[in-house]
Formats: C-alpha cells, sequence, structure tokens
C-alpha cells in the first residue's frame, strides 16, 4: 500500500482545513519544498497535493508550486483542484506532476473524463470522489448532488478509470478515523475494477492498518503527520510490508 503525505495550498500557505471549509484554514507548515523534502526523508514517494484556491476558482490557481515539488524532489505528485480541461492536464503532465486529480469533472463532464484517460492513459489520471453521506459533493465541496459515491466510480470504471481517492467530508481534517464501513462498500463495488485511495479522518497506524487489511491501494495523511498523532516513516514502513 502507497501512503500519501498531503499539502494543501492556500494563498501560497500550506494549510489544512476542516470538513472542507475553507474558513477554517490552518497554517500547518511554513515552508512546502522543505515539508515535501520531509516526507522525502521519511521514505514517502509519491505526495498529494491540493490546489485549494484552484477548486474554488476551477482553474489553477498555485500550480507553480506543484511544479516545483516535481523539479526538485525525487516525489511522485499527484495534484487536484481546478482542472477542468485536457490543456490543463497536458500543462501539468508535462512539466513534471506524475498524475492529476479530477474531481468535480468526474459528476459534471464526464466525458472530460473519458478523453483524458483516453489521451494520456488510466495511469495518469485519479478520479477524487468526495463524499457527504454517501453523496458527491463538488466544486471544492461547496455544492451538494444527488448522484451517490458509489454510482459515481461504477460509472467512471466505464470510462476506463483505475484510480480513485475517496474522501468523507465529514471527517477531513477531523483525526476520528477513516470511513471503513463507506471505504469497505466501495471497494466491494468496484473489486478490481478500480484502486482505492483513502482519505479524511487518519489520525493513527490504526487507521493505516485497517486500510491496508482492506487491500486498498493507498492511503492519505495530512493533518495526522502535522499533529503528530502519525509517525510518517513508521506508516510508510508498515504499508510497504509484504503481507
Amino acid at each position: 500500500m502507497i501512503i500519501f503525505p498531503a499539502i494543501d495550498i492556500k494563498d501560497g500557505n500550506c494549510v489544512r482545513l476542516v470538513k472542507g471549509d475553507f474558513g477554517t484554514a490552518q497554517k500547518v507548515a511554513d515552508d512546502y519544498l522543505e515539508t515535501a523534502k520531509s516526507f522525502e526523508n521519511a521514505g514517502a514517494e509519491w505526495i498529494h497535493m491540493v490546489d485549494l484556491d484552484g477548486a474554488a476558482a476551477g482553474r489553477p490557481v498555485n500550480k507553480n508550486i506543484y511544479i516545483d515539488v516535481a523539479k526538485n524532489t525525487n516525489l511522485k505528485v499527484e495534484v487536484g483542484g481546478g482542472i477542468r480541461n485536457m490543456q490543463t492536464v497536458a500543462e501539468y503532465l508535462d512539466l513534471g506532476v506524475t498524475r492529476v486529480i479530477l474531481g468535480s469533472a468526474a459528476l459534471k463532464d464526464p466525458d472530460f473524463v473519458t478523453e483524458a484517460v483516453a489521451g494520456f492513459g488510466p495511469e495518469k489520471i485519479v478520479v477524487g470522489i468526495d463524499s457527504m453521506n454517501r453523496m458527491v459533493a463538488t466544486e471544492g465541496w461547496m455544492e451538494a448532488s444527488d448522484v451517490n459515491y458509489i454510482d459515481l466510480a461504477l460509472k467512471m470504471t466505464e470510462a476506463g478509470v483505475k484510480y480513485f481517492i475517496f474522501t468523507d467530508i465529514s471527517r477531513d481534517g477531523t483525526l476520528t478515523g477513516v470511513n471503513r464501513e463507506q471505504l469497505k462498500d466501495l471497494a466491494d463495488a468496484l473489486g478490481d475494477k478500480g484502486n482505492i485511495v483513502a482519505s479524511g479522518g487518519v489520525k493513527t497506524m490504526e487507521d493505516i492498518r485497517a486500510c491496508k487489511e482492506m487491500g486498498l491501494y493507498g492511503t492519505i495523511c495530512g493533518k495526522s503527520i502535522y499533529a503528530g498523532t502519525l509517525d510518517l516513516k513508521e506508516a510508510i514502513d508498515y504499508a510497504k510490508e509484504e503481507d
């Protein structure tokens, strides 16, 4: 299993939110590049980065930060937030980002997702499914929908998507533990059709163990690292262990 340490960017700063509420933004690190390098030193191979300003604006806002990390570390960078067209996908990938996250577009413009997977390959595209009470939320979690998260995931597999990030918004940034029930339901529904990354609520090694036992592809760790409730190196070493 892969551990994805996370950096969310708002107004150029490394922040964490609680339940996606921009009003709760709290600065958690002084320097994004030094933070990324600390993740690399702990053994991380990937980093999960979100352009919060971009998610709200519907277009990339902090692109230079993600490119800087891609160029000045050996980390594989996955980026989400405000990616709404093929040109933006191409720009990110051409500039060194390994994988782009399509969130709102999966619900609002599924043809774009299909085109992106066909054009760049399933290894380069991950769909972020953000759920509140099992229903998908979009536009930086500011808009609710009446689409069930599992239904969207299954639809996306038909578009060729192989990688999914599932976030339970009610747990994101709360350190209350991952939503094991909804993760298991999604894993059972997808079977071998998709690789699931858990996001939202990770607090301790107990969450990492739970995700690995479910056979998930990865787990995103953000606030738990900054708050010191999870040792990143320990999590990475455990995740890499053979079953």
